[in-house]
């Protein structure tokens, strides 16, 4: 007797079979994505990634913080020891972020800070929002910065050629790199310093004070207008004639 196994009924079964199960993979291929609601979690990390896996986002505590992602390939950073929001573009490089911290120290003394940036392309931060504290002393402000004109990446690289040497040929070797390709200059200035005073000071293109607003702690206002060596060249009120 002929196996049924053999016959034309079972194949024509098992033809069916595989075509239903190839429609189900196809249909599951088009169906949207699944959803998960969830009321709590904790975690220490969440990574964001766009479908094809770049990084776009990561929320992290302090020991799970990244360091410096160029490109999708992270390198250490030389101080950030915070927890936070990391913003990536979209080639997986980091291009601003939020972190904040704070604490008691065990002999009482108190700091707290905050931070907001945002990078240029392939480089570090050109605006900022900070706000601190360390003790007694609290400073607040907003910062716009020219960056020096090279792909951050070429930092990165000698930081991390130098890693294994003592601290001090690890700054002479930055201070050269500095001086070969810029440093960051500082051009405007708007918050509250140590002394409680708050000021304006809008800066030229190697970070020197040209026109400073500021009101002092007891609130006398004062506008200065300074030359290049930070001499005052006028100023509003004028100072009284010796």
């Amino acid at each position: 007797m002929k196996s049924f196994f053999g016959s034309q009924r079972f194949l024509a079964i098992y033809s069916g079979v595989l075509t239903v199960l190839f429609g189900i993979t196809v249909l599951e291929g088009f169906a949207p994505a699944k959803q998960t609601r969830f009321d709590e979690i904790t975690v220490q990390r969440i990574n964001i990634v766009e479908p094809d896996g770049t990084l776009r986002m990561v929320i992290a505590d302090k020991a799970r913080f990244p360091g410096i992602i160029l490109k999708g390939q992270e390198h250490p950073h030389p101080n950030r020891s915070t927890a936070g929001m990391l913003f990536f573009n979209d080639e997986a490089t980091e291009n601003g972020g939020l972190t904040f911290g704070g604490m008691k120290e065990k002999n009482g003394a108190t700091s707290s800070y905050g931070h907001l940036s945002f990078d240029e392309y392939e480089q570090d931060q050109v605006f900022t929002i900070d706000a601190g504290q360390q003790g007694e002393r609290h400073r607040s402000a907003l910062t716009v910065v020219d960056n020096a004109n090279y792909p951050i990446g070429e930092l990165i690289a000698v930081t991390d050629r130098i890693r294994g040497l003592p601290q001090e040929e690890q700054q002479k070797e930055i201070a050269k790199f500095v001086a070969n390709h810029g440093r960051p200059h500082q051009r405007l200035y708007l918050g509250k310093s140590d002394d409680r005073s708050v000021a304006l000071r809008l800066k030229d293109t190697e970070g020197r004070d040209r026109i400073v607003i500021q009101v002092a702690a007891d609130g006398s206002p004062v506008i200065r207008f300074l030359d290049e060596k930070g001499a005052i060249v006028s100023e509003l009120p004028a100072r009284a004639k010796p």
